[in-house]
């Protein structure tokens, strides 16, 4: 006899077959069987997605193999099968549909300014240790103020290729981020990595390049989407150089992609690699909980403001001057005070332009990206700031000024998730250890409310979402934490569970995490992570089926995107974990864990 049983947000059905064992089925695009993590070779040629053009490889790249100088070396050519069906899958224990992969994140510094892979023996030993806790992978910034450092379109991914070949001598899985912006400035980085010198230097002759606050400071962590498309950079546009860029990994990267140690490149889109503008930065003398200032005053952004403002009959509209400072509360300011600016046609037309901007921006570099990994089995991510300071006002304030139009009674990222959509990627959100009793009352935070809203929103769109902490924790409230909002209403004995995320990447590693006592508490949250159950190689087998990725759908409106400001009620959240890490628990955890924040942000503040 056979019963369906339906998969719920975020899953799949299964069917539950003869002799009670959980079938999967109906994974729409998936094509063959899923491979292992074999050894990548040397790569050749390109075998799928993409066909070579021959007399251009010749020419650029007579001695075959890998390059590091100038182009991206391939024309492409779409060659995409349709997607069949997949081949379903089966296994004897229910609980294995509970699993969620854990990835861990790299140093910011792995790979040094020098283009040097830093300390490979100790790296080695501690994804060794890794993998011995059941971590299902590793996540890196592949950062482009490296990797083109020399010149435009003049690529060395040597480094980036030995790190890959450790981290799948070490049997362990790949997130990719292509990161476009600036290391250092930023909470919790612990090095300098500046976007390329030679783009640096087109700054000095035209510093609009960059983001500016209302006082014309300007703000070098990456470029300002006011130059997307304008050919500034040698003849080329700022998407076109991500895209090249993007192209050139694939390229270089091309025998770690079929060998499928990729699970995800996630395309930086910001500071900090984030969807969002640079509203809030340490380097320009930012504090938490400042709301932190707009930054689109620089005259590509202020241009394009004024044509749509003209465009809807309003040429007398200029951006606002009225928004304070950095370091300001929203009740001090005239634009975030209790029916201030922000409640008036007039700020509602310029919070409408800033927050379009950056979905625009977002779609149109995904979209390159798309094309650029089309064929690969992976899947897109992008990454939104988990900005939860402020968040118990009526004006949100410094979710504002990062892009996020987020108020009662509009939903700021809703709208991000459908643009996501069009392009399959996941959608991975930070802040995930944070509760709201470990903020300080008078930053108004919501860490709690925001996770849920924005999680809600994204399985709503029907996108997978994964996530990540946002400040480095050892403790087991911030561990609970986060098993809560991967799988907000528990396990299901039985099958995949209601809600559950698609991965969780922990931030970071460290010599601190790989002390014995920490250690100890994260190798027992990883086994909760994965629903008491050990460590699983094949992802098809808790229900991530990797398929050759296809072109994205068609372009969606924003006028389509617009609609899903409408708020809508966050699906429900159980109080506590049903898979606690234990130790100590209520009030004394919720002190404890006060404190361990306290105490991290003051020395952070020093």
């Amino acid at each position: 006899m056979e019963r369906l049983v339906q998969g719920g947000i975020g899953t799949r059905n299964i069917r539950l077959g003869i002799g009670g064992r959980y079938v999967y089925e109906g994974i729409p695009g998936w094509v063959g069987g899923a491979k292992r993590v074999g050894t990548a070779k040397k790569p050749t040629a390109t075998k799928h997605a993409f066909k070579l053009d021959c007399e251009y490889v010749k020419k650029n790249n007579p001695g075959g193999g890998r390059r590091r100088g100038r182009g991206v070396g391939v024309a492409l050519k779409a060659a995409i099968a349709e997607p069949k069906a997949p081949i379903p899958t089966t296994y004897d224990d229910p609980m294995l549909a509970n699993y969620v992969p854990v990835y861990v994140m790299l140093p910011l510094g792995v790979v040094t300014n020098d283009n040097v892979l830093e300390d490979r023996e100790g790296l080695e030993q501690q994804l060794k240790e890794l993998h011995a806790a059941g971590v299902d992978g590793v996540m890196v910034d592949v950062w482009w103020g490296i990797v083109e450092s020399k010149g435009p379109q003049e690529y060395d991914w040597s480094a980036y290729r030995d790190l890959f070949q450790l981290v799948q001598h070490c049997k362990l899985k790949l997130q990719a981020i292509m990161s476009f912006h600036q290391c250092g400035g930023n909470v919790g980085d612990s090095v300098s990595i500046p976007i390329p010198k030679w783009v640096l230097e087109i700054g000095v002759s035209d510093p609009d390049i960059f983001y500016t606050n209302p006082n014309g400071i300007r703000n070098k962590e990456c470029l300002s989407i006011g130059v997307d498309n304008r050919p500034l950079f040698h003849g080329r546009t700022a998407i076109e150089m991500y895209s090249d860029y993007m192209k050139s990994f694939r390229e270089n990267m091309e025998d770690f992609l079929e060998s499928e140690l990729m699970i995800d490149v996630e395309v930086g889109l910001g500071p900090a690699g984030e969807l969002r503008y640079p509203s809030y930065s340490r380097n320009l003398g930012w504090v938490f909980p400042g709301i932190g200032e707009f930054q689109c005053y620089d005259k590509y952004l202020k241009a394009d403001f004024k044509e749509a403002a003209t465009k809807a009959g309003h040429p007398e509209w200029d951006l606002p001057d009225n928004a304070g400072q950095s370091n300001d509360t929203p009740e001090s300011t005239e634009f975030f005070r209790s029916n201030g600016t922000y409640t008036t046609e007039k700020g509602k037309f310029f919070l409408t332009w800033y927050s379009n901007k950056l979905l625009i921006h977002g779609d149109e570099i995904l979209d390159e990206a798309n094309k650029a990994f089309l064929g690969c089995k992976l899947k897109l991510a992008a990454k939104v700031a988990g900005i939860h300071w402020w968040y118990k006002t009526e004006s949100h304030a410094a979710e504002l000024t990062s892009g996020y139009y987020n108020l009662k009674d509009r939903d700021g990222y809703r709208p991000i998730a459908r643009m996501l959509s069009r392009h399959d990627a996941l959608f991975n959100f930070t802040c995930l250890e944070m509760r709201n009793s470990e903020q300080r009352p008078d930053a108004r935070s919501g860490a709690q409310e925001l996770v849920q809203q924005v999680l809600s929103g994204g399985w709503m769109e029907k996108l997978e979402v994964a996530g990540e902490n946002a400040l480095a924790r050892y403790d087991r409230a911030a561990y609970n934490q986060i098993l809560l909002n991967a799988r907000p209403n528990g396990v299901n004995k039985k099958g995949p569970p209601k809600l559950r995320m698609y991965g969780v990447t922990y931030l970071r590693l460290s010599d601190e995490l790989m002390e014995k006592t920490n250690f100890d508490i994260f190798k027992t949250f990883v086994r909760k992570m994965h629903a008491e159950q050990d460590y699983c190689p094949e992802p098809e087998k808790y229900n991530h089926y990797m398929y050759p990725m296809v072109r994205s759908k068609a372009k969606i409106p924003v006028e389509a995107l617009l609609e899903a400001t409408k708020p809508v009620k966050p699906y429900t959240w159980h109080r506590e974990t049903d898979m606690s890490v234990g130790g100590v628990s209520g009030v004394l955890a919720d002190i404890l864990a006060i404190i361990l924040c306290i105490f991290k942000q003051r020395r952070n503040q020093d």
